[in-house]
């Protein structure tokens, strides 16, 4: 497929503001997705990466791919590419969002760049979003969207093959279960159905089972590391190298590096699917 570069560059400036308050509520349902118990008392500081659940695009049902995803076009190019994946962010933490506060995400299409990888052409789109807590600035963070075209996914079996992932100085499991899945999805107000429908992203888009979401990923990286240090990062930066599924464990795994961090996830056996620096 060729991709009319020129068109899709045309949307480089385009903007989108969107905004919701932080509740009480939204917090709670945060931490209970991902078995924490954060204090979600209005005025208290949010938990970190807690931003993905704020000001999602609200396109009606009716509106849906077959995919999930709402229609192309509007404040992203509209890549005419079949599959869309996040593929990379930097995150810099200014301030923490408050609970009980107005969030609001000022988003800004920043650059489009088309490259041919092994399973195809693929289509980068770069993100700036500036986030504002109570009229606070609090966090900035370049966002990197992939489409591609329906390349067969590889198995895990073929990830692990290909290149078996080391062991962290510091290693916690976790299983991804639909239920976790499909809770983040809602979360995220993510209709994307690799997330949750099994029979469509096995028997439509070839996938060996639910995929975890990149974000959900970075989230679970950047609180095991906040744990691990005993304070809230500064900086994250995250990039996505292999895929992840709900058929076995998800292993997330941590090492210092001087004063910073670095994590990864991976299953027991496979690649690393997620890695991600931290620095305080």
């Amino acid at each position: 497929m060729q991709l009319d570069i020129d068109h899709l560059k045309g949307w480089i400036g385009s903007e989108e503001v969107a905004g919701e308050i932080l509740t009480s509520g939204l917090a709670e349902r945060f931490e209970a997705t991902l078995d924490g118990q954060g204090d979600s008392a209005t005025g208290a500081a949010a938990p970190v990466m807690i931003h993905y659940c704020l000001g999602q695009l609200a396109a009606l049902s009716s509106a849906l791919g077959e995919d999930g995803h709402p229609p192309r076009g509007g404040f992203m190019p509209p890549v005419p590419l079949p599959r869309r994946m996040w593929a990379a962010s930097t995150l810099e933490f200014t301030g923490d969002i408050r609970i009980g506060d107005m969030v609001e995400r000022r988003s800004r299409v920043t650059d489009v760049e088309v490259k041919q990888g092994r399973s195809g052409i693929l289509c980068f789109v770069t993100l700036d979003h500036a986030y504002v807590s109570g009229g606070i600035p609090v966090l900035n963070e370049r966002q990197t969207i992939v489409y591609r075209d329906n390349a067969a996914a590889p198995s895990p079996q073929a990830q692990a093959q290909a290149m078996a992932a080391e062991k962290g100085e510091h290693v916690r499991t976790v299983t991804p279960t639909p239920p976790l899945l499909f809770r983040y999805s809602a979360l995220t107000f993510n209709g994307h159905r690799i997330h949750y429908d099994l029979p469509y992203a096995t028997g439509v888009e070839g996938y060996p089972g639910l995929v975890v979401h990149g974000p959900l990923q970075a989230t679970l990286l950047a609180r095991f590391a906040q744990e691990l240090a005993g304070k809230r990062p500064a900086r994250i930066g995250v990039r996505a190298l292999s895929s992840l599924y709900s058929t076995g464990d998800m292993m997330l795994n941590a090492r210092w590096e001087g004063d910073e961090m670095l994590l990864w996830t991976c299953t027991p056996a496979g690649p690393v699917a997620m890695e991600a620096r931290v620095q305080w």
